[in-house]
């Protein structure tokens, strides 16, 4: 229901365009963001290509659920078939370069594409280099599992082999991150896999911040659904990881030193590398865009929507991507006709397992104002503190009924 509200949001904000408007538009990343926007541009009659190496596509929303062993990874994974059948080009290659001057991207075999508007949707990279003692290797003793995937089952695995009475620690991240709640909808589900499996386990939390999304909901959950096995350590009362030793799981904090029997550090993150590359990335290593028409304040001619952009108030999530495609893709459309991009109005809404059949959510909608998608006062809001277990479950199938939607959108 709520996804079908933000399609509604989106297509009101998207202009009426003709089917014979001109342009070659190229799309880096086959996510939510650029798979949904390739699809609208294509519809709209535009010539596009859309760069993915990949030739599969494993969503991050509900993979919390496959690290607790309620979901398996097939009914996370999408191919690319529905966008050759919608005319869309696929360049099954990695982006290496963009010439935003002469509007060229480079793919890693040496075939240049040309372009007269190019989206980025590069999602998030693990910047490795914000915590001592974690990178590329370390993951693979220390799974972030913030990309779904291998990372995913490799988190997974190390619970399902971990000795009962074991602790379990998630090192969370200072903002901006990829999907601001999925830290603590992880904590929940595994909390749940222990309680299920391993009861004489510990969970702890360490957070780089004293706040997150939706505390209130999360910490009354954890006292009613697994009382005495999760503790969450904020900033302020020494939260903060500073260092990680992979070969012996340990975390270091500000005031102390924790040994985990499995450790899941989700790092500090930034745009996807060929963004920086692209020169569309600031000193923050994240993308300022304009919130009418998601184009770059830093290079014209090229957008950036999902996780890489900042778009102010809009946290990073699949839902907000899939907004931001639709929009960004009707603005291109208007650009290259040569007419100006009405304002749009966005809606996000995450939602959140606590347990089998028990979600929380927080919505929101955004429209410019300043230069950046600002809250819309009064609207969105959050699921209700003593909810019934009726509403909890009502918002779990709400969930699994915007997920269906959103893959469908974008690669059935």
């Amino acid at each position: 229901m709520l996804a079908g509200l933000a399609a509604g949001a989106a297509a009101l904000a998207a202009p009426s365009v003709g089917a014979q408007t001109p342009g070659r538009v190229v799309v880096i990343g086959g996510g939510f963001g650029g798979a949904t926007c390739a699809r609208a541009l294509a519809a709209a009659g535009l010539n596009v290509t859309l760069v993915e190496p990949s030739g599969t596509y494993v969503a991050c929303p509900f993979s919390n659920a496959v690290i607790a062993g309620l979901r398996e990874m097939s009914a996370q994974t999408f191919t690319y078939d529905g966008l050759k059948g919608a005319g869309i080009t696929l360049a099954a290659r990695a982006a290496t370069a963009v010439d935003a001057d002469a509007r060229r991207v480079r793919l890693d075999d040496g075939t240049e594409l040309p372009y007269d508007r190019l989206v980025m949707a590069p999602g998030v990279d693990m910047n490795f280099e914000a915590l001592p003692g974690y990178d590329a290797s370390a993951a693979g003793l220390m799974p972030h599992a913030w990309k779904a995937g291998e990372q995913t089952l490799l988190l997974r695995r190390q619970l399902e082999t971990m000795k009962d009475g074991g602790t379990v620690i998630i090192s969370a991240p200072p903002n901006p991150f990829r999907c601001p709640p999925g830290p603590y909808e992880r904590a929940s589900l595994i909390a749940h896999y222990l309680k299920t499996h391993k009861p004489r386990s510990k969970l702890l939390i360490l957070d780089a911040k004293d706040a997150f999304s939706k505390q209130r909901l999360f910490t009354a959950a954890w006292a009613e659904l697994y009382p005495g096995l999760v503790e969450w350590v904020g900033l302020s009362g020494g939260g903060r990881v500073i260092e990680v030793d992979p070969v012996t799981r340990t975390l270091v904090t500000e005031f102390d030193r924790h040994t985990a029997d499995v450790a899941n550090i989700i790092p500090p993150q930034r745009a996807g590398a060929i963004a920086r590359q692209a020169g569309v990335a600031d000193a923050t290593g994240w993308c300022p865009i304009d919130p009418v028409t998601f184009e770059s304040r830093l290079r014209p001619g090229i957008h950036v929507i999902g996780d890489a952009a900042i778009a102010g108030a809009m946290p990073k999530s699949a839902f907000a991507a899939n907004g931001q495609a639709k929009v960004c893709a009707a603005a291109v459309v208007e650009l290259l006709a040569g007419r100006e991009p009405a304002p749009p109005k966005l809606v996000n809404t995450c939602y959140s397992l606590l347990a089998p059949g028990n979600a929380i959510s927080i919505a929101g909608v955004y429209q410019p104002k300043n230069g950046l998608l600002a809250d819309v006062e009064g609207a969105g809001g959050l699921s209700p503190q003593n909810a019934s277990s009726e509403v909890r479950a009502t918002e779990a199938a709400y969930a699994e009924a915007w997920f269906a939607t959103v893959t469908g959108e974008a690669f059935a």
